[in-house]
């Protein structure tokens, strides 16, 4: 029992340190490409160009992620709303699913505040913000809203079909990545590239910025929990733990 127990908590800890290797890399790269004191402006003026960068930069962060042995044991999946996807199709149990939320949260949010110690104003100034996810200028909170609706559903709809298909469940990881490195470029400018509220609320509480933070809570976890449904529906199919190509733990069923 013990030995569980540590095994448990060895998997909690990868999700912390999962998505802390997100906001390094999200902040580092956002306060680099964006900062106004930052020698990269100049260097490439073209804000597009550095939106590409920015993407390629976050798309290699998930691969790293997903394929690291200090992360993918746990599924890596830094998302409390592809947790409780998991936890709807009982590919997770309610116990790992609290703790893998919590720890999420934990390991993002210490993470920003350290990154603001290291990188000062460059990453807490205006326009960076700590890479604090809000609408783009201009931009509703409605059209935010359904953009990250959207992109949660379409990426879970992504995981879970490859994951089913024996051809395509050892490529879910790529296309994961892809994913995000394609999500920065087009949803970025709209609504920030949420789809994750523990890492919305990462770059929130240090920043002190709440700008429609209810927006990126509800939505990603509306979309991805409405694609598990639409998943069940066609497929009539609860996965298990051996199914899911992201999901590598391998662990007694019994639950802790």
């Amino acid at each position: 029992m013990s030995s569980h127990k540590e095994l448990r908590w060895k998997l909690y800890a990868m999700e912390a340190f999962g998505l802390s290797i997100f906001m390094i890399s999200a902040c580092f790269f956002s306060a680099i490409l964006n900062a106004k004191t930052s020698c990269i402006i100049t260097i490439i003026p073209g804000a597009f160009v550095r939106l590409l960068i920015m993407g390629v930069a976050m798309g290699i962060t998930a691969l790293i992620i997903f394929y690291s042995p200090w992360t993918s044991p746990s599924g890596a999946q830094i998302n409390p709303a592809v947790t409780l996807s998991f936890l709807r199709l009982g590919a997770i149990t309610k116990t790992d699913a609290f703790f893998y939320i919590i720890f999420q949260f934990i390991g993002g949010t210490v993470t920003v505040y350290i990154m603001q110690l290291l990188m000062g104003g460059m990453l807490v100034d205006p326009p960076v913000n700590s890479a604090v996810t809000v609408p783009g200028k201009g931009i509703s909170t409605a059209v935010a809203g359904s953009t990250e609706f959207l992109i949660a559903f379409c990426m879970i709809t992504m995981i879970l079909f490859t994951s089913a298909t024996a051809k395509l469940k050892k490529y879910t990881r790529i296309f994961a990545g892809c994913f995000v490195c394609i999500y920065v470029i087009i949803a970025g400018p709209v609504s920030g590239f949420g789809m994750n509220p523990a890492r919305t609320f990462a770059s929130a509480l240090p920043a002190h910025i709440w700008t429609d933070f209810w927006v990126y809570v509800v939505a990603p976890i509306a979309g991805m929990l409405l694609a598990t449904e639409f998943f069940i529906y066609c497929t009539n199919h609860t996965m298990h733990l051996s199914d899911f190509t992201l999901y590598k733990q391998k662990s007694p069923k019994k639950q802790i």
